[in-house]
């Protein structure tokens, strides 16, 4: 009868187990993030996944309070804010307006949709949650690929939704001055995008 109990008990826990599980999972995500390249790498289990294109502060490196630069070194996910907004939902000071905005809106540049707000791990990024230095979308899509922010990483509203689900509270962020192709995963991932670009040429030939 006791063994009995334990199993059904054993087979209720399961599903919490699972849980877990899966919620670890999704922790075990880094992002890489280029200057040089304006990408992002997302990498899962230490294998690359996906590239973004992003923008970092006009104003350059740094961590200096009020400089409006982009925190160099690692970083860590401290929060993640805004599941369930819809694209392009406005948000100040962290909450959000009501106001949606389409992409590329004329003269406006609030931060949108999602905000994953980073704390430092390194001396060099110490100021980076108190500065308020975000992982987030901008309307401004059109300025994706250059350094066009104000300290923040930007993103567009579809690409920072699809990281936003990838991704949990902790998750590494490393931001790095050179290329992608400077580290072994960015390399694997080039490789990875020029042998899918050839199999896609390849099937497109076929089917012609």
């Amino acid at each position: 009868m006791i063994s009995r109990i334990l199993l059904i008990c054993i087979a209720g826990l399961l599903p919490l187990f699972n849980s877990c599980t899966q919620t670890l999972d999704v922790n075990q995500s880094k992002m890489l993030v280029s200057v040089k390249d304006q990408k992002m790498l997302l990498t899962q289990h230490g294998k690359p996944i996906k590239s973004y294109k992003i923008s970092t502060s006009k104003f350059g490196l740094g961590d200096t309070p009020r400089s409006m630069r982009t925190p160099l070194g690692t970083m860590q996910v401290a929060k993640k804010i805004g599941h369930g907004q819809p694209k392009g939902a406005v948000f100040k000071s962290r909450r959000p307006t009501g106001e949606v905005l389409p992409p590329n809106a004329p003269g406006r540049d609030p931060i949108v949709t999602r905000i994953m707000w980073l704390k430092g791990t390194e001396r060099r990024n110490k100021n980076a949650f108190e500065r308020y230095i975000y992982i987030h979308g901008t309307p401004e899509e059109r300025r994706i690929g250059q350094k066009a922010s104000y300290g923040c990483i930007r993103m567009t509203s579809s690409d920072i939704v699809d990281l936003y689900s990838r991704i949990g509270v902790n998750a590494e962020v490393k931001v790095i001055k050179g290329s992608l192709e400077d580290s072994s995963q960015g390399r694997k991932y080039a490789r990875m995008s020029r042998i899918e670009e050839k199999q896609a040429a390849e099937g497109a030939d076929k089917n012609a």
